[in-house]
């Protein structure tokens, strides 16, 4: 079982390379990044074209008033477009823009030139460490992804991040 140092120290590094690595690939691109959570809004809408606001709010764990500020000032800045649902007038339907696809093209193909640019930087046995954890990353981020439950409470039944044992304390 990890130790808490391990953890912490694991948690820590993966944020400095997601910090860095977007400020990096933001600079190269010649842009000034988007707030993170404008980036998370951004992002998600993309990957689901038609999702209501009330359902980004929903995934992102945030109030609903906060994601109309964020969609708000994205579609100011021409990255997001609001469509009225034809079903149910009330309802808004998000989708990325042109601009935001190439935006976010963009960004992809300076991420992926820096990430192997350091991998080359790397010895041999590191790359293929980092490269073969890559399966296992995807299974930590869905986890992490799981619902949250409040620190206390019982797992819930059959979910298997609820399985998970807690830290060492």
């Amino acid at each position: 079982m990890a130790t808490n140092e391990q953890v912490a120290r694991f948690g820590a590094a993966l944020g400095e390379v997601h910090r860095l690595l977007r400020r990096r690939a933001m600079a190269r691109a010649g842009r000034d990044p988007l707030p993170e959570a404008q980036v998370e809004v951004l992002l998600l809408v993309h990957q689901t074209p038609g999702i209501s606001g009330k359902e980004v709010a929903r995934r992102l764990g945030t109030a609903p008033n906060t994601v109309s500020t964020l969609v708000r000032d994205l579609t100011d800045a021409g990255l997001l477009a609001r469509d009225r649902d034809p079903a149910d007038r009330r309802v808004v339907r998000l989708r990325t823009t042109d601009a935001a696809r190439a935006r976010i093209a963009h960004y992809a193909t300076h991420r992926a030139a820096l990430l192997a640019a350091a991998l080359d930087a790397l010895d041999p046995p590191a790359r293929a460490a980092i490269l073969a954890a890559a399966p296992h990353l995807d299974a930590l981020r869905d986890a992490l992804a799981g619902p949250v439950r409040p620190e206390g409470s019982e797992p819930a039944a059959g979910n298997p991040v609820a399985a998970v044992p807690p830290l060492d304390t």
